[in-house]
């Protein structure tokens, strides 16, 4: 009986070590890389100062991470021969950018802490770092994700929500994730920042009648009804700055994409965009926690995953 209880005490101290060791931590490498946090950051403020798109770049990049098999790193996996991954799928192709980014922050990773630092955690710091810089709030980035050794190509098309998607595909879409509606109208609210391409806001512009026909006329000026498809068009009236314009411009009728205007078109969540659209401290509360929130999706911990020495490829 003796024997049973101590082999109890056992399994259960096996099991809370376990649990233990499974949790991100916001000093996960305090001891072990002292210098990863600091060095990242200065890394994403130099890229942004180079080209402040690349701060929207970088904040999409962990978007399209996370909501492909979690926080993982397996959008940065470059196809091979025998293996497909997720950066040619239709939401990332010739559009998700910041890999060179990544690249550059992992090598002086590999130099300061070599085998430490995972690919997943540079890029959840660096959306972090990147919103800041562009004068957004700033969050404690939970950190000890691992790499996954796999991606999905169908799981990137399937999951992450096209910018042609209507009010209740978007709730969904970001309810499969655990976000509640809220939630998802102030993870919109990043569209503060960055650019979007003429074939993902055409039909909008020239089909739609929910637009300020001014705004559609000056759009349709940047993108032709044939050609053009990569031309760039903000998406608010100040994309590097990262403020609460975006919701006031949905008010006006001026959401770049269709997935946006659906969140003030006469629905539920019209009053929650007149609130943001005024109230920049709740806003930035609120985005800073829902990124926190989307960061802990599904991350690989213990002995799940790895390492990667190049992001680019598994080891081995």
């Amino acid at each position: 009986m003796a024997s049973l209880s101590l082999f109890s005490l056992f399994c259960v101290f096996s099991f809370l070590l376990g649990m233990a060791h499974a949790q991100l931590s916001s000093d996960y490498y305090s001891s072990s890389c002292p210098s990863a946090l600091s060095t990242i950051q200065t890394a994403v403020n130099n890229a942004v100062a180079d080209e402040s798109r690349m701060g929207a770049s970088l904040l999409r990049l962990h978007f399209h991470d996370c909501f492909v098999l979690g926080c993982d790193a397996s959008i940065l996996l470059d196809d091979t021969a025998n293996f497909t991954g997720e950066k040619t799928a239709g939401p990332n192709n010739n559009s998700v950018r910041g890999y060179d980014v990544i690249d550059t922050i992992k090598s002086q990773m590999e130099s300061l802490c070599p085998g430490v630092v995972s690919c997943a955690d540079i890029v959840a710091v660096a959306a972090r770092d990147s919103v800041v810089a562009l004068g957004g709030p700033t969050w404690t980035v939970q950190l000890g994700r691992r790499d996954s050794t796999t991606a999905s190509f169908s799981t990137a098309n399937s999951d992450l929500p096209p910018p042609t998607s209507d009010l209740d595909a978007l709730i969904s879409l970001f309810s499969n994730k655990g976000f509640t509606t809220q939630e998802m109208v102030v993870l919109s609210g990043t569209h503060t920042i960055g650019k979007a391409q003429c074939s993902k806001f055409r039909d909008r512009i020239y089909n739609e009648t929910n637009i300020d026909a001014a705004f559609a006329k000056s759009k349709q000026k940047i993108c032709p009804w044939t050609g053009g498809d990569e031309n760039l068009s903000d998406l608010d009236e100040t994309t590097t700055v990262f403020d609460t314009v975006y919701f006031k411009d949905l008010i006006e009728k001026k959401g770049l994409l269709h997935s946006d205007q659906q969140l003030y078109n006469g629905n539920s969540t019209d009053s929650m965009v007149e609130t943001y659209s005024t109230d920049s401290t709740t806003f930035f509360t609120d985005v800073a926690n829902a990124m926190v929130k989307m960061g802990n999706l599904s991350p690989l911990t213990g002995t799940d995953g790895e390492i990667r020495t190049n992001c680019r490829k598994i080891n081995g």
